[in-house]
């Protein structure tokens, strides 16, 4: 699960997708299948056209298959696959075209309302088209008129995947082969963005109508026990909350509750849609304001401004009987409304760091939230 970020600021570094991996290994065994070349590092080229070169961990004949092995690096996206060995079994096959299959540690879809059908392998459209057209590359350039079998894997991939939303998913075995541009760029966490849309688009393809975005593991905890909601209907979103909010244009859910620690709401009620530091900082003025419209004075105002975080804020206010996260809640709503269709009826909850609730804005069009 997306673990409570920090609120300081961190140098970033860029690194690449598992589908990047897995084409460089389709790449790798492919040169050794038709040129008996195992090569110690490949160039791949990119959706939209740059080169990369990634270091082949190791390449070999496994009975009728190649197998190529590399090493995900994710830059410093928070990717539970930073590490991870990616690997792919290259096989050839009497038919034309490329048949993909889901190796050992990479899941296979079993519920309705991802992209890919029940029972594919979770390898998504734009690495399965990254593969299929390097392999048809290196086809040509062999004389080779056939077609391949690709099984695409993750050493540790089951293990993995019980730190990602595809259990909830329904997609079961292991992890996905991700990527759009075949690039991670350090906190777009694409692969996260991903999967939030994933989770709402299998929410509402199963007939769930109500659910669940958190900043973290502690949020998440606090909103599962108080609805007693199913995991299908849980979407943790991290510090993504435009990616929540904006894709509910696109799914018929009728109820939102989102539920994230303090300081990430007075965020959302300023109305920022990314809650992490490097894109938006905790605004003491905003606090002092709101507290100032509570009835806080010139001393309490002072106090607020001079504070070292969100907690210390909400401490203050609670000392002097200022309700300020109640109303940070109301205007996190606000915010989210302005950016959800109409008929989306939203709701805040607002809890402290052992994941009591302390702040509420509740459902504006009668749903049950109290």
């Amino acid at each position: 699960m997306w673990p409570e970020s920090a609120e300081k600021k961190q140098p970033l570094r860029s690194g690449l997708t598992t589908g990047t991996c897995a084409t460089a290994c389709c790449v790798a065994a492919s040169e050794l299948l038709f040129a008996g070349q195992t090569p110690q590092q490949v160039t791949v080229t990119l959706p939209k056209g740059k080169e990369v070169s990634l270091v082949i961990e190791s390449c070999e004949v496994v009975g009728d298959a190649v197998r190529a092995a590399t090493i995900k690096d994710a830059g410093d996206d928070p990717d539970v696959t930073h590490g991870a060995t990616v690997f792919v079994e290259l096989r050839r096959a009497g038919e034309s075209g490329v048949r993909f299959r889901a190796g050992p540690g990479v899941g296979t879809v079993t519920r309705p309302g991802l992209a890919l059908a029940v029972g594919e392998p979770a390898i998504n459209e734009t690495p399965r088209r990254m593969m299929r057209e390097h392999l048809e590359r290196q086809a040509q350039r062999f004389g080779y008129a056939g077609g391949f079998e690709v099984s695409v894997g993750v050493v540790d991939g089951e293990a993995l995947a019980q730190k990602t939303m595809n259990p909830r998913l329904g997609i079961l075995g292991g992890l996905s082969i991700l990527g759009t541009t075949g690039i991670v760029r350090p906190y777009s966490c694409a692969a996260w963005i991903a999967s939030i849309h994933q989770g709402i688009d299998v929410a509402g393809a199963n007939g769930i109508d109500h659910i669940a975005a958190t900043t973290g593991n502690t949020s998440e905890a606090a909103i599962k026990a108080h609805y007693g909601m199913d995991e299908i209907a849980l979407i943790e979103m991290g510090d993504f909350a435009g990616a929540v909010l904006k894709h509910l244009k696109k799914v018929p859910i009728d109820r939102l509750s989102i539920c994230g620690g303090f300081g990430k709401l007075t965020k959302l009620a300023n109305g920022h849609m990314d809650l992490n530091s490097r894109a938006s900082s905790i605004d003491f003025a905003q606090m002092a304001g709101l507290a100032r419209q509570l009835g806080a004075d010139d001393a309490l105002v002072g106090k607020i401004l001079g504070a070292n975080t969100s907690m210390e804020v909400l401490e203050i206010c609670r000392a002097a009987r200022i309700d300020i996260a109640d109303l940070i809640c109301t205007r996190a709503r606000a915010a989210a409304a302005r950016v959800v269709p109409p008929q989306v009826d939203v709701e805040i909850w607002a809890i402290d760091r052992n994941g009591a609730f302390i702040g509420h804005a509740g459902f504006e069009h009668g749903g049950a939230g109290a």
